[in-house]
């Protein structure tokens, strides 16, 4: 059957509490809330420095059994080195912690630079790096350099099951079809990013999975989605469903507090409609 994974991008923001958060809600069970009130969240510290395995052991531990974590590919890979010489850094990666997360892990994100236009080659490149099982992201995990020591790396997968990817590119170069029928060959999703019309939007059926992120609906990341605007992404939403795909939806229009809120909306729609 299909699911949907509905929740926000990160979940540590000072604007949630008192509003999103009640008041006086220790920090540390932030997350334990939210998974209470969504059924996915991105992790998006990953995506700014290497985290701890024991970070991720503790996120595991706070949410319920059928919660489900995206992890935002670090900006090292995508952003400082453009995807370009990363077989080490995608090592220290998939060694820094994520490998905790089985079997609450979902898909990870790979954002690009809004500068970065489509390149075939450098894309093909890459995408053979990343691996499709736990099994692949431990023996590319074993391959760390020195940059991440023994004692924070996590080269063993604590269950095993097939890995998922999505891309969200930023360029409107990525609009040619033939962008599209690469990540359909490698089975990466293309995101749909919607981002009040900063970036192209790329409604793209690549993979065995949907994946959605909403910046803003009229406003960039500070914006709410009005129930106008959620009843569309729920048809949407349902839509992909009945054609046998997982969909994954996360709100990035926190700086206001609106993406929690959001999130608890459609997921109600969802819910409501089976």
């Amino acid at each position: 059957m299909s699911r949907f994974y509905i929740g926000t991008s990160g979940w540590a923001y000072p604007r949630w509490r008192g509003d999103f958060y009640p008041q006086g809600l220790v920090h540390r069970r932030e997350l334990e809330y939210l998974s209470q009130h969504t059924t996915s969240a991105e992790i998006n510290g990953s995506f700014y420095s290497l985290q701890r395995p024991t970070s991720y052991a503790a996120w595991r531990e706070q949410v319920p059994d059928d919660f489900v974590f995206a992890v935002k590919g670090g900006r090292y890979i995508t952003h400082l080195k453009r995807l370009r010489d990363v077989e080490s850094a995608l090592a220290n990666f998939f060694a820094s912690g994520v490998l905790a997360l089985p079997p609450k892990l979902g898909p990870f994100l790979w954002q690009l630079p809004a500068r970065q236009p489509y390149d075939a080659r450098l894309l093909e490149a890459f995408f053979a790096l990343l691996p499709r099982t736990t099994a692949e992201a431990e023996q590319l995990a074993a391959r760390h350099d020195g940059k991440l020591k023994d004692d924070r790396a996590l080269t063993c997968a604590s269950s095993y099951l097939p890995l998922r990817h999505a891309l969200e590119p930023r360029h409107e170069s990525f609009l040619a079809p033939e962008a599209a029928e690469l990540l359909q060959r490698h089975g990466i999703a293309m995101v749909w990013a919607d981002s009040a019309g900063r970036w192209p939007e790329l409604d793209r059926d690549t993979a065995s999975f949907r994946y959605v992120r909403l910046h803003g609906d009229t406003e960039l990341y500070a914006s709410g989605y009005g129930a106008a605007a959620l009843d569309r992404w729920a048809t949407r939403c349902r839509t992909w469903a009945v054609g046998g795909k997982d969909v994954y939806v996360y709100f990035d229009n926190d700086a206001l507090g609106f993406a929690p809120h959001d999130a608890v909306g459609l997921l109600d729609r969802l819910t409501r409609s089976g």
